[in-house]
């Protein structure tokens, strides 16, 4: 056999026995390390892991104690002055239970494992939340924890606040599913002055934001852009949200590689 036959015979057996093997895109769905939730890995990695997460999160608390020390002086001692603020993501960082169902491959959206976590998980503060809380403790704020954690719960969330040592946790304080938010906060201005609200989401601020689509989310975001970083202070949440789900827009020229 002459060497360039024996070249051509052995890249023919090489080929018949790829053509035997899966294709690559089938071997990685059906290794059991590979499933739809990874794609969640990135923005686990920035929210639990990254300098610029932390930076962030102390960055809105600082706007916070700024914001809210105008307020104070603004109204004078005499005013019953009162914030809100949401728990997950803004106040708690559950985000060890988020990497937990990811890799097992669960899709932690369906929110069926959060009660499990609500009761015997062990969240993080996020940076700067304890300081900010009790700053406004301090100046006589009342404090409202307003979130969507399930009813059932209360008493573990109550648990868990009180053994990070938040300021004024109590039954009446701690707002859980049920009502809308937009009325749990309405029950909040019946008896205060409401100067500030803090939160991940922007269902967090306004009811408006909560019947709204993307789109629509975006155009309200516009129309209140006054708001933000004065008496409503957004923390970064790149784990879930209404845009998961979202289309990407791409560039449309070629691939090209230099």
């Amino acid at each position: 056999m002459t060497l360039s036959r024996y070249r051509n015979v052995a890249t023919l057996a090489a080929l018949a026995s790829l053509a035997s093997l899966p294709l690559a895109g089938q071997a990685v769905a059906n290794d059991d390390t590979s499933c739809a939730q990874a794609e969640y890995a990135m923005g686990l990695r920035f929210q639990q892991q990254s300098a610029e997460a932390i930076a962030l999160q102390r960055q809105g608390f600082e706007l916070a104690t700024y914001r809210l020390e105008e307020q104070i002086e603004a109204h004078g001692g005499d005013a019953d002055l009162a914030i809100i603020t949401d728990l997950d993501e803004t106040v708690l960082d559950n985000s060890a239970l988020l990497v937990r169902d990811m890799q097992a491959c669960h899709d932690f959206t369906t929110w069926d494992t959060w009660k499990h976590w609500e009761r015997e998980g062990d969240p993080r503060l996020i940076p700067g939340a304890k300081d900010f809380l009790e700053f406004a403790d301090e100046h006589d704020v009342a404090i409202y924890y307003v979130s969507d954690r399930y009813q059932e719960n209360k008493a573990d969330t109550l648990a868990t606040l009180e053994a990070m040592e938040l300021p004024q946790v109590s039954e009446d304080s701690v707002k859980l599913l049920g009502p809308p938010k937009s009325e749990r906060r309405a029950e909040v201005e019946d008896g205060h002055t409401l100067v500030m609200q803090l939160g991940d989401s922007l269902h967090d601020f306004a009811g408006e934001f909560a019947e709204a689509n993307l789109e629509e989310q975006r155009t309200l975001v516009d129309e209140n852009a006054d708001r933000f970083g004065k008496d409503w202070i957004v923390f970064p949440n790149a784990t879930y949200g209404d845009w998961s789900d979202a289309e990407l827009n791409a560039w449309d020229a070629p691939h090209e590689v230099e």
